[in-house]
């Protein structure tokens, strides 16, 4: 990683560090990740769908886009968009995270560029990109408007931004500290700051401040009778997403 980045909290890598072994265990501790992705997947897809006018139906739709997964941790999301034909980019700044994503994309024969940097370094080298996905990274940054900047910086004009995180609020304590970390034990303690999780008028707020136009947000709920996270336009009460174009 080249230099330091306002956007990264060594506190906050040294957490991730720790775990980067477990990335592809589906009952490890990434096991939260695991069960949100297919709900996540279907929301970015359908966004990036929507905006570049692809078809989903056909083998490889994002052929020619050059999509960047900030934070990608084992490549949760870098492999499913690298199989739907995207040029894709996945930078970490938890260093032993890269060597786990490159072992299983090339065991599950995929070409991912993984790099060991921040935003800040790609944007530094004038890196541009058609997508830019932060996912569940925002409430682990330093600066979350630093970041948010450099992240527009790095979108081409008509690039779309897909931005999840956590509300900050009395039931998303109880839910993704205590529920989760606490009581059923999905995730190490302290592996979220409470303080740290933002709402979604402040994320808005973060999103429009570095130029980008807001277009949609939606909530991602989790069923525990059906065993299940689905997309809800109405409840971003814990986990949410946001959707942004650079104009």
């Amino acid at each position: 990683m080249q230099g330091a980045a306002s956007s990264i909290d060594p506190a906050e890598v040294a957490k991730f560090e720790a775990m980067a072994a477990e990335w592809w265990d589906p009952n490890g501790k990434f096991k939260p990740l695991h069960m949100l992705n297919p709900c996540r997947l279907d929301y970015i897809t359908t966004q990036i769908a929507a905006q570049f006018g692809r078809d989903l139906k056909v083998p490889r739709p994002f052929e020619g886009l050059r999509i960047l997964d900030i934070g990608c941790g084992g490549g949760l999301l870098s492999e499913p968009m690298a199989r739907l034909g995207a040029t894709v980019v996945g930078a970490d700044a938890a260093e032993r995270n890269i060597p786990v994503a490159r072992l299983h994309a090339e065991q599950s024969g995929l070409e991912i560029d993984y790099r060991h940097c921040a935003a800040e370094d790609l944007a530094a080298a004038g890196e541009q990109f058609d997508v830019v996905l932060a996912m569940e990274i925002i409430e682990h940054v330093a600066v979350p408007q630093d970041f948010v900047n450099t992240c527009a910086g790095l979108l081409k004009s008509g690039g779309l931004m897909l931005c999840s995180t956590l509300n900050r609020n009395a039931k998303s304590y109880m839910i993704a500290i205590v529920g989760a970390e606490q009581i059923m034990r999905w995730l190490p303690k302290g592996t979220h700051e409470w303080s740290k999780f933002i709402t979604p008028d402040e994320l808005y707020g973060l999103i429009r401040a570095s130029g980008l136009d807001p277009v949609d947000r939606k909530g991602m709920v989790f069923n525990p009778l059906a065993w299940r996270w689905s997309i809800s336009d109405r409840d971003l009460s814990v986990n949410y997403v946001t959707a942004s174009v650079k104009r």
